[in-house]
């Protein structure tokens, strides 16, 4: 036959003078391929097909040379599908040998599920969830969601761990809700919570309580420190209070406690008490030795140190206590002291019994008063009275005495000066330059033995003393 023929119609195929052994060459026209078969080949392949067409399917297998040609379907073996025609948007299925089949189209919200042993089937709604493993609810569960963008939305329900850049929420949350965070432009973020003991709790990563919400409640319990630069309560505290920190504007900082023993105590960085408000009470207790102090110096201090107590005052100026009426009283306060009325009497007391009390004229004395009596059984040569310790003096002479000049004497100040005469007796007595006595004629004293005389004195100035009369001889004494 004549070379590059091309053969459009059975017909000319079969008019055709070839031998058995002649090679056709079949054009893939839409692939651009050129498949090689022997004439007695494709004529057996051809045989009982009354007519071919441009779409006439011919299949030629490359490795064993053999050809197929249908006037209908070309089967799974020959590289076709099995089938005449396939739902158009269908998922075509493969079966082994058999043919192809397709799936409906999928309708919306449906998603092809396999089970690793069936055909794949086509699922939505609660049995897709079910099947994909999130939930069958309409709010979706994952675990161990991670998200690497921002995330929106108004419920995100997660029973593993969501990791994300930022979880933005647009909603706001629900008394009903479990754990819930939440958004709005006026409360900002929301955290709801709903526990049998906790409403909200935050944890540290070793998995310890950091701050908790008790379930129904509104007050935060903080586990650990607080550090704030400042700390501002706005409300004020209750009677129940355990430990609680509150303000209003009238009473302003107000802190409130319930112990045992104190309900407020104040310590120092070394844990020390400072000071303490028992229980009950509305009394300030400072321990031993601690200190209310004034002052920079410190110029007053008041403090009790365990046996006594004390007020200090080692500043500038007076310490000063203003009042109309002081009254000074013993510890169990049934006894006065000291009473001291403005523009009255200052009144002493001895066993709540007063004894001297101020005058306009000077002093009233209730009772005797009695001054300091120096007693020395022991005289001889120079002795020098001590005027400001004591006021009357009782001298036995064991020798005889000369009156020292003294430097202790004050004006107006008057006693006695009693002399007695040892068992020897004849002592004499001579005075120092500011003993001064009548006419200057000197003491001249008794002279038996044991005598008691009696020298009188008045101080008229300073370096004047003066002597009156010796009194002698008292009999008895």
């Amino acid at each position: 036959m004549a070379t590059n023929k091309k053969i459009s119609d059975l017909s000319e195929l079969n008019e055709a003078s070839l031998a058995n052994d002649d090679v056709l060459a079949i054009v893939d026209v839409s692939a651009g391929t050129t498949h090689k078969v022997r004439k007695d080949t494709l004529a057996s392949a051809l045989s009982g097909v009354s007519s071919i067409s441009a779409t006439s399917p011919i299949a030629v297998n490359q490795s064993t040379g053999s050809v197929t040609v249908s006037t209908g379907t070309i089967p799974v073996a020959s590289g076709g599908t099995g089938a005449t025609s396939l739902t158009d948007g269908g998922v075509l299925l493969g079966s082994g040998t058999g043919a192809v089949t397709a799936m409906s189209v999928l309708t919306d919200g449906q998603m092809i599920v396999g089970d690793g042993s069936t055909d794949p089937v086509a699922e939505s709604g609660a049995t897709l969830r079910t099947s994909i493993g999130v939930g069958t609810g309409d709010s979706p569960q994952f675990t161990g969601v991670t998200v690497t963008g921002t995330t929106t939305a108004a419920t995100i329900n997660a029973s593993g761990t969501a990791t994300a850049a930022k979880l933005a929420a647009t909603g706001d949350t629900a008394s009903g809700d479990n754990a819930a965070i939440g958004y709005t432009s006026a409360e900002g973020l929301i955290l709801t919570g709903q526990g049998s003991t906790n409403d909200v709790t935050i944890k540290n990563d070793a998995d310890a309580d950091v701050i908790t919400i008790a379930t129904g409640g509104t007050n935060v319990d903080i586990v650990g420190d607080v550090t704030a630069s400042t700390l501002k309560a706005d409300g004020d505290t209750s009677a129940g209070d355990a430990a609680a920190i509150g303000y209003t504007s009238a009473e302003g900082l107000i802190l409130t406690g319930q112990g045992s023993t104190s309900d407020i105590t104040l310590k120092n960085d070394a844990d020390a008490t400072v000071f303490t408000v028992p229980t009950g009470t509305d009394d300030i207790l400072f321990p031993d030795s601690a200190k209310a102090i004034w002052g920079p110096g410190p110029d007053l201090q008041i403090y009790h140190n365990g046996s006594d107590s004390y007020i200090y005052d080692s500043g500038t100026g007076s310490l000063n206590i203003d009042t109309s009426q002081l009254t000074v009283r013993n510890a169990a306060g049934n006894e006065t002291q000291i009473n001291a009325a403005q523009d009255g009497a200052v009144t002493l007391y001895h066993n709540n019994v007063a004894k001297i009390a101020t005058t306009a004229a000077g002093a009233t004395i209730t009772g005797t008063l009695i001054a300091t009596t120096d007693t020395d059984t022991s005289n001889t040569g120079s002795v020098t009275l001590d005027f400001t310790a004591n006021q009357n003096f009782v001298l036995t002479f064991t020798g005889n005495v000369t009156l020292a000049n003294p430097s202790t004497e004050q004006v107006g100040q008057s006693g006695v000066i009693v002399c007695i005469q040892d068992g020897t007796g004849s002592r004499t007595l001579s005075l120092g330059s500011q003993y001064k006595t009548s006419g200057d004629e000197g003491i001249t004293l008794s002279t038996g033995a044991n005598d008691v005389d009696i020298i009188p004195y008045f101080v008229q100035a300073a370096d004047n003393i003066l002597l009156g009369a010796v009194q002698k001889d008292f009999v008895g004494a």
